[in-house]
This record gives structure tokens, sequence and C-alpha cells, in this order.
């Protein structure tokens, strides 16, 4: 076989593959026209759906169909509102209540403490009057010195305590009988004609207080 008959074969399956190539970039135009005017079309048939969107669902409404419509709206509207106040109302009785309930446990723990307080502080008050009683008593009699020194420095350890805890010594004489404050021992005649009745004679033994609470009533003498 010649070398003209080979480029001559050659040259016309070189020919025939440009031709194809050539066909089939005609056809991939082909349907990206078509490609585009099919999405041109799909863009214009939105629009028309778009635009008849917006068109107002209600004008196919009579005015007393419409009026009706709003009517039912406005009620909406009302039990809406009255729904909503009730809401605050009710968060509002909420609030006041938990506010009563923080403080009631307050006053209740405020009680507690100072009941066990005054409890603890009862049982030294026997004490700090055994201490008063031992200290007047050495006044007329001769006892070393350096242990009253010792004794008075107790008493007053004592009376630092109970006046930080604010407890109050209820030894008044000449003030009229109160039974939150005293205990009467006795009733008896004064011999001053100037002093009415129940007036506090003379205190056997002292009460204490915190406050407006009475820790242990005085023991009183009241004249009749």
């Amino acid at each position: 076989m010649s070398m003209a008959y080979y480029l001559h074969n050659s040259g016309l399956k070189i020919q025939k593959i440009k031709q194809r190539i050539e066909e089939l970039l005609h056809m991939s135009e082909s349907n990206e026209k078509v490609t585009e005017e099919q999405s041109a079309e799909e863009q214009e048939n939105k629009s028309a759906e778009q635009l008849e969107e917006r068109v107002s669902p209600y004008e196919a409404f009579e005015a007393d169909e419409l009026r009706g419509m709003l009517a039912e709206r406005d009620q909406e509207i009302e039990e809406l509102e009255q729904e909503l106040a009730e809401a605050k109302d009710a968060h509002l009785r909420k609030a006041a209540e938990l506010d009563n309930y923080r403080k009631r446990v307050q006053r209740e723990r405020t009680q507690v403490y100072e009941t066990a307080k005054a409890n603890a502080l009862e049982d030294f008050l026997d004490v700090n009057d055994d201490l008063k009683r031992t200290l007047k008593a050495a006044e007329d009699l001769d006892v070393n010195e350096t242990f009253m020194d010792g004794v008075l420095l107790v008493a007053n350890k004592f009376k630092e305590v109970l006046d930080k805890h604010g407890v109050e010594s209820i030894d008044e004489e000449g003030v009229p009988f109160d039974v939150d404050l005293h205990d009467a021992m006795m009733r008896q005649k004064s011999e001053d004609d100037s002093i009415g009745s129940d007036i506090v004679l003379n205190v056997i033994e002292n009460g204490y207080r915190i406050g407006d609470r009475t820790i242990r009533h005085a023991k009183v003498i009241v004249s009749e």
C-alpha cells in the first residue's frame, strides 16, 4: 500500500471526525437554547402566579360579608385582650403570694432565732443572779480581796454578754404592776398611804427581757 493512499485515508478520517464534532456542538447549542426558552417561560409563569397571589383574597366578598368578618376579627382581638388581662392579673396575684410567703418565712426564721437565743440566755440568768448576790453579800463580810476581784470579773463578763444580746433587767420598784413583766408573789398594804394599789413595792427576784419579749418575769410584792 502506497504512502499516498495512506495519507488520503487519514485525511478522510480527520474530516469525518471534525464533521462529527461540529454536529455535536450544534446539538449542544440547540439544547441550551431550548433550555433557556423553557426557563424564560417558567419565569413568566411564576411571575404571573405571584401577581395573582398579590390580588386581595377579599375582593370576591360582598360588603356585608366583609363587615361580618371584621366583626369576628374584632371579637377575637377582644377575647385575646381579655385573656391577656386575666393572665397579667394571675401573674400579679402569684407574685404577691410569693412575696407574702417569703415575708412569712423570714418572720418565722426570726422568731425561731429569737426563741432559741432567749432559751439559751435564760439558762445563764440564775448564775448571773447568784454572782450579784455574792457580790452584795461580800460587802458586809471580810472576804479575800483577790478572790472578790475574780468574782467581780466573772460577773462583769456575764453582764457584757447579756448587754450584747440586748437583755434588760426588770427590777424597778414603785411602778405599776404589769402581768407581762411581773409575777406577783404576794400582796401587802403599803406603809406609804400615798401609794395606790397594784404598785410594785419590792422585787424579790429580778426579771429579764429582750425588747418586747419577756424571758423571765420578775417576782414582786404588790400593794393592795
